[in-house]
């Protein structure tokens, strides 16, 4: 009998062990967004049309064929005169940048950024636990990620992971890495650096395929504080509550839709092909599949389930009523943060999840204030919907981002207290969105048609450009 009791007891006393143990990791394992902070550049890094046109005069290897696609391709972008760009294209020395050059990009957003979080949090960079950084096309060595660690004296055994290749979806991939961190049940401190490199990527030769980038890509980058400290959940901004990776890189065509290689003449360029779009649905698609469970209502997933199995069974006549059964995503979602990849996929993501005009506002917004700045881009998405106000307690926030690979990751955030930050938008948020949004590329370049084309040679172009 006493030996009965006394395992009982020990029994006991494991179970309470676990019950204890599983409440504690499940405490430490939330993920928080205490704060972050977009990158303006300086004013004399602004990309107007005077200096578009200036950087295609300079382009000696554009035929007529190649400068009609790229001021078509300019004119459409949603792109206003507001962006920003490295100095080496300012300066007209796009054709040859040097090591120096792309590092001088990285150090103006990273000395800038990272200074004004700590400064906004009143958190020391001996406190960071974890440092990941993620620049897809610029991997020096030392990584970027040692020299913010020694710029910051932040302590020897603080963690740092620097992400290379990841395309337009590392944030979201960087945010998962930290995530996975903190299920280790520790109390810690992550910083997260998001960006791209432009300087030393620059195409300038005369694949359409490879001329798209030049004209969507902008300067632009994010740094992000993020904990898993219960005791910090009162400062955080957001909790995440689920986190979706979805790579079909396994495909042929998918993994190589979106690449960086080199011409037929040896520049090198980053490569989209026409198969993108495809891969694009395909990658969202799946993405969606796996997403939907963990971020709608049963209701609606079972009013889902309800019209895809009439519409199997009771096969529709008219033609009106044959589409596919649709989910209603904005049951479950509040506010939509998308990838700023351009306006058509904007478009295309806003009619797969049945948005309005309003909902995909700021990645428009974001788009012609900023550009695409790559992995950072859903983060001034964010700002602009901060800015304006929309942000409040218990709202939920879905990002949805792509990337070379093919990548489509997504992350669900509940907002913590209401948000009113302006950030980088605080000092032009009041003329978002504007009534009528002028396309100033639109009103130089207009002239590009079909009916006329032929009516200009090169030489009248590049002087009515100068004029």
């Amino acid at each position: 009998m006493e030996f009965l009791a006394t395992l009982t007891t020990l029994l006991l006393l494991f179970s309470l062990y676990l019950i204890l143990k599983y409440y504690y990791l499940k405490l430490y394992t939330n993920c928080y967004l205490i704060d972050y902070v977009c990158f303006k550049p300086a004013s004399d890094r602004r990309i107007t049309t005077q200096t578009s046109g200036q950087i295609i005069e300079r382009n000696k290897t554009l035929g007529l064929s190649e400068y009609k696609f790229l001021l078509k391709v300019i004119v459409n972008s949603g792109i206003g005169e507001d962006t920003y760009g490295p100095r080496n294209i300012i300066e007209g020395r796009e054709d040859s940048p040097t090591f120096d050059d792309a590092m001088l990009e990285m150090d103006e957003f990273l000395n800038v950024s990272i200074g004004d979080l700590f400064a906004k949090t009143k958190i020391s960079p001996r406190d960071v636990d974890v440092l990941v950084v993620n620049i897809s096309m610029f991997s020096p060595a030392p990584s970027l990620a040692s020299r913010i660690l020694k710029r910051y004296k932040m302590r020897e055994d603080c963690k740092i992971y620097n992400l290379s290749g990841m395309g337009c979806s590392a944030s979201l991939v960087s945010v998962d890495l930290v995530r996975n961190i903190f299920k280790s049940g520790k109390k810690t401190l992550a910083v997260v650096v998001t960006s791209e490199s432009i300087t030393p990527n620059w195409y300038s030769g005369n694949d359409k395929s490879m001329m798209l980038g030049n004209c969507l890509f902008r300067s632009g980058g994010c740094v992000m504080l993020l904990t898993n400290k219960p005791a910090m959940r009162s400062r955080a901004k957001m909790s995440l509550k689920c986190l979706v990776r979805t790579h079909i890189g396994a495909n042929d065509d998918a993994h190589n839709c979106a690449m960086q290689k080199e011409d037929d003449v040896g520049r090198v360029g980053f490569h989209l092909s026409k198969g993108l779009p495809k891969a694009a649905v395909r990658a969202f698609a799946e993405n969606l599949k796996h997403l939907a469970p963990k971020i709608l209502p049963y209701r609606e997933l079972a009013l889902y389930m309800y019209r895809t199995v009439k519409q199997l069974v009771i096969k529709p006549k008219l033609e009106s009523n044959s589409a596919m059964a649709r989910i209603n995503f904005k049951s479950g979602v509040d506010h939509f943060c998308l990838h700023t990849g351009g306006s058509a996929v904007i478009d295309a993501v806003g009619r797969a999840l049945g948005l309005s005009k309003y909902d995909v506002e700021p990645a428009r917004m974001t788009l012609h204030r900023w550009g695409n700045t790559s992995a950072s881009s859903l983060w001034y998405v964010l700002g602009y919907m901060e800015a304006k106000r929309r942000l409040r307690k218990g709202d939920r926030v879905l990002m949805i981002s792509f990337g070379a690979g093919f990548k489509c990751n997504s992350c669900m955030w509940e907002v913590n207290r209401d948000l009113k930050d302006g950030d980088v938008w605080e000092d032009c948020i009041k003329n978002y969105p504007p009534q009528t949004l002028v396309n100033p590329f639109l009103e130089k370049y207009g002239w590009v048609n079909e009916d006329t084309e032929e009516t200009f040679n090169r030489e009248e172009r590049m002087e009515s450009l100068r004029r």
